[in-house]
């Protein structure tokens, strides 16, 4: 048990020294100019690019309530010339479909930062392909559903103002992880160390009953 709890505060460690260079990453990221992108680019590296938007090929990711709406995050290909079809995730969109979205049918250049493909956990709700409606985004699984194989294999976030009236409403910035994993670590040694006072009491108690 003693093993257990030690190791289970060192994997929190690990957890805490990954959490603070992604933190580090995002602040840098979040007050750099947006770069042009190039591959294959760092994780939520604000960048540039310029396409064409294929709304006749759109999905949705997720499930989030705003104002009482029920929603999700519009995911749009963003075919480039001789370089592979992008998924852009402009923003979030409300079910109800009676509502407008701006859908630019000219060239656009974009700007936002690049997400990585998720990983599936065993509890992850289950796609619907065939109404193009995802919960993990997989940019290989979205782009093939939507006949674009050969998508790259990460997504970018539009980032846009809080101002912004017209759906989709984009993100206004970089995710904002949280940090516990020192206190989580703090309380697996905590548990260990509480351990070894119990066993050393016990141990010392039977060895004085039995002198």
């Amino acid at each position: 048990m003693l093993a257990v709890l030690l190791s289970l505060g060192h994997w929190q460690m690990q957890r805490l020294a990954w959490k603070e260079a992604l933190l580090q990453r995002l602040a840098a990221s979040a007050t750099a100019p947006p770069q042009p992108l190039t591959n294959p680019p760092e994780p939520f590296t604000k960048v540039q690019v310029t396409g064409r938007l294929d709304h006749s090929r759109e999905a949705r990711l997720g499930a989030e309530v705003r104002n009482g709406q029920m929603g999700a995050q519009l995911v749009t290909p963003l075919l480039r010339d001789v370089l592979p079809p992008l998924l852009v995730l402009r923003g979030w969109v409300p079910t109800d479909a009676a509502q407008p979205v701006w859908r630019p049918e000219d060239a656009v250049t974009l700007e936002g930062y690049i997400r990585p493909a998720d990983a599936r956990a065993w509890d992850s709700a289950r796609d619907n392909p065939a109404a193009r409606l995802f919960y993990v985004f997989e940019p290989a699984t979205i782009a093939s559903a939507l006949g674009l194989p050969g998508a790259e294999a990460y997504g970018l976030v539009v980032l846009g103002s809080p101002q912004e009236i017209r759906l989709p409403q984009p993100a206004t910035q970089l995710p904002q992880p949280g940090n516990s994993h020192l206190g989580y670590a703090l309380t697996w040694y905590g548990l260990a160390l509480t351990l070894v006072g119990v066993v050393t009491s016990f141990t010392w108690r039977r060895w004085k009953d039995a002198r």
